[in-house]
């Protein structure tokens, strides 16, 4: 689960009401530490005190860019000409929230002028709000009563999308040796990912890794082992040289993605098999690295392994999965994969086995597998599609992934997905907007969270 997201709050007021009403600006400044403090559950929010003029809004802006906090928050203490924050605004690559609030929720009989000045923040929303359409600069809006907990949801939302975006345009992602051939769905441009959404693809040699493996020390080793028989259900079958130098793959993986700066990579199993120089597949490193917060796609697919790392930020735990067979009589999709899942979305009634396969993918020696079922519960589907002419579209379905029987033969990690609006209607409406074969799963209904993402980044949400 990532972090809270860092927020910056932007508390604009101007200075001519301070001689009109001595005090106003402790009192707004008061007023917005409260909006603070009530939200701190969601997130660390920042108010550095109010700005008055153009410099004072410039010089926080440029304060939040150098602290790296992840998104902005406007709020109009008082009125504010909206020309003084059109060019910090305008430039800033943080992403935005105009909170349309006010320090009271209802307009009462004993209101004064007083009462008036320091309630009129929907003056300065409009002209702010405005400033950005005609700059062209997304934006998301929230009006409520800022005491309620619906500002505090819209608000989470806006700020976990926000943070996701943020972490996107410092994401490097690592594909070891080569995607697989003749797979269309995962091909990208990785200068589009690059100017349009943030991402870095690298693609790193087999040799990196085979590199790294060497210098995993066995207490590195040992280390994974203790944890994996604290945590799973370990199958006797697996002997101890499997473990070993599953092991030794997990940790060298990590050691290459934190030395070089990334937060997600893909290795596709035929660039790992043609090496000659590994014994088996990484498939358990590629689940507890998911575990671990890292994103994840199969077969070189960077598209995937970047947004399993949005997922993380958005909304939690992320899951790399596929649509693997169609369930007419449940209505459903069997989700699952070669192997790699993320164990922290497994079932909370059953522990999850680490076991030994056999599995001539690759051509290499069984690869220790996680073993699980998916936790039933309400679940989102993502899918991030690159179009022509450097555009993108994400493909979302929320549904539930529905309680089942044990699929004994079945030796990766599995669930079944009910779309809301059904296997076929789903489905039909993934097929037609092209929506990939890899999907990133996550715990809970998030579609709104994924249109925000996309709204902030500029490119095209489609719900199925």
């Amino acid at each position: 689960m990532a972090g809270r997201p860092k927020i910056g709050l932007l508390g604009i007021m101007q200075a001519l009401y301070d001689e009109m009403l001595p005090g106003i600006t402790e009192r707004q400044a008061g007023y917005a530490k409260e909006v603070a403090i009530h939200l701190k559950g969601v997130a660390e929010v920042s108010f550095p005190g109010p700005a008055k003029s153009r410099a004072e809004i410039e010089d926080i802006v440029e304060g939040f860019e150098k602290e790296k906090l992840d998104g902005v928050m406007i709020v109009m203490l008082t009125y504010g000409p909206a020309m003084r924050a059109t060019r910090a605004l305008s430039e800033t690559r943080l992403p935005l929230m105009l909170a349309n609030i006010q320090p009271e929720p209802v307009v009462t009989p004993e209101w004064d002028m007083g009462d008036m000045t320091y309630n009129q923040g929907v003056h300065g929303a409009q002209d702010t709000a405005n400033a950005l359409v005609r700059s062209g600069v997304p934006f998301e809006v929230v009006t409520a009563d800022w005491r309620s907990e619906a500002f505090k949801v819209a608000f989470e939302d806006w700020a976990r999308a926000a943070a996701a975006v943020s972490a996107w345009r410092r994401l490097r992602v690592a594909i070891f040796g080569y995607a697989m051939n003749g797979m269309g769905d995962i091909r990208v441009d990785e200068t589009d990912m690059l100017r349009e959404l943030g991402p870095e693809i690298n693609f790193l040699a087999t040799g990196d890794l085979h590199r790294a493996m060497q210098s995993v020390s066995e207490d590195e080793i040992e280390v994974v082992l203790e944890e994996e028989n604290s945590l799973f259900e370990v199958d006797e079958r697996l002997d101890e040289e499997e473990r070993q130098d599953a092991a030794r793959m997990q940790v060298a993986i990590k050691r290459v993605l934190d030395e070089g700066g990334y937060g997600a990579y893909s290795t596709h199993f035929d660039a790992i098999g043609e090496d000659g120089r590994f014994r088996r597949l990484p498939l358990a490193a590629a689940s507890s690295l998911m575990a671990a917060g890292y994103g994840f796609g199969a077969e070189g697919d960077a598209c995937s392994a970047a947004l399993v790392s949005a997922g993380h930020v958005l909304a939690g735990d992320a899951h790399f999965t596929e649509m693997y067979a169609l369930d007419f009589e449940r209505d459903a999709v069997l989700m699952s994969h070669m192997g790699e899942g993320n164990w922290n979305v497994a079932r909370d009634d059953e522990r999850v086995r680490l076991i030994h396969r056999e599995l001539g993918i690759g051509r290499l020696g069984p690869p220790p597998t996680f073993l699980f079922r998916i936790q039933p519960g309400p679940a989102t589907l993502a899918s991030l599609v690159p179009l022509s002419g450097g555009r993108f579209r994400l493909v979302v379905s929320e549904g539930e992934v529905i309680d089942s029987e044990v699929l004994p033969a079945l030796e990766m990690p599995y669930g079944f997905f009910r779309p809301e609006t059904g296997a076929r209607g789903c489905l039909d409406g993934w097929l037609k907007n092209g929506g990939t074969h890899h999907q990133v799963m996550t715990m809970g209904s998030h579609a709104k969270r994924w249109q925000l993402f996309t709204e902030l980044l500029g490119i095209e949400f489609v719900r199925v």
